[in-house]
């Protein structure tokens, strides 16, 4: 018997039958490019490294502004390159603002303070503007910081790209311009967010960008009257769980202390204004396993 639904409801129906309605790919497979394009190195900079979380409000900016710092306090030439366009944070984190000057190859100059080169969009916008571009805007503008940016005559040994979070468009600029040298996955111990890491470590094996460790964030609470620890987020263990499921090391756990965020919101990070406390010695202690790991040496 010849069906009596309009054509418009078989065509619904047939789509909702299958048990991949919209076509989407499955889990876990890489993107695939018909042509794809050139990984080069950004000029100036011997080594890359992307600092990156799958959700937003873990720390991750701040992790990537004290590593900047460390590596600069540990005798590297250092730069931060922040490639959030919706959410910049490295002007706040570093005091800075203000738009760069242009060099005589009309490359942006880089804004300098504690030592460390930084460039970001928010530089290029106004504080409080938002950035209301569609996805080919904000690739290009990506593709500008990337590599059209003066890191000067010497150049720098490090560069920290302090990523917006997620597994999106600008990720995947990222790897396929830039030669990486590898990345770091910041999480707190809160069940989302190291469901949503796993799935950020996910995505940079998948396109074949190195992970070199996990950094928790946050993990633990200690009372400034009695010194007792508190474990905020619940399940201290479920990072340590991840790294060993993923086969990856835990490069750093930095303590949740008023003083970071403090630190932070007054643009002078934990390894400036507190160069001596345990948590500045967390940062500077990441930065050299970061170092021992890309074989990064002293120009």
């Amino acid at each position: 018997m010849k069906s009596t639904l309009p054509r418009l409801f078989q065509c619904t129906l047939r789509r909702l039958g299958h048990e991949n309605p919209l076509g989407l790919p499955r889990s876990g497979t890489p993107p695939h490019w018909p042509r794809r394009p050139e990984r080069r190195k950004i000029r100036g900079v011997e080594r890359v490294v992307a600092v990156t979380s799958a959700k937003g409000g873990v720390g991750k900016s701040t992790v990537a502004a004290n590593l900047s710092l460390a590596f600069a306090r540990l005798g590297y030439r250092a730069g931060i390159l922040d490639v959030d366009v919706f959410g910049p944070s490295i002007p706040t984190l570093f005091d800075l603002s203000g738009e760069p000057r242009l060099s005589e190859n009309n490359q942006l100059i880089p804004l300098t303070n504690y030592g460390v080169k930084t460039m970001s969009m928010g530089y290029l916008v106004g504080e409080d503007s938002p950035v209301v571009w569609r996805g080919p805007m904000v690739m290009k503008s990506v593709q500008q910081l990337l590599h059209q940016v003066d890191w000067g005559a010497s150049g720098l040994d490090i560069l920290v790209l302090d990523l917006p979070p997620g597994t999106g468009d600008t990720q995947l600029t990222i790897t396929q311009q830039v030669i990486l040298d590898g990345a770091l996955v910041v999480t707190t111990p809160h069940a989302l967010a190291v469901r949503d890491a796993i799935r950020g470590v996910n995505m940079f094996r998948a396109v074949g960008v190195d992970i070199l460790g996990l950094v928790q964030n946050m993990g633990l609470y200690r009372c400034p009257s009695c010194g007792d620890p508190s474990h905020v987020f619940g399940g201290h263990d479920r990072v340590l769980r991840m790294c060993r499921d993923l086969d990856l090391p835990l490069l750093a756990d930095i303590p949740l202390h008023p003083s970071i965020g403090d630190d932070a919101d007054r643009g002078r990070p934990t390894v400036v204004a507190e160069p001596q406390s345990p948590r500045a010695e967390a940062f500077v202690k990441l930065a050299e396993a970061v170092a021992a790991k890309i074989h990064l040496s002293k120009s």
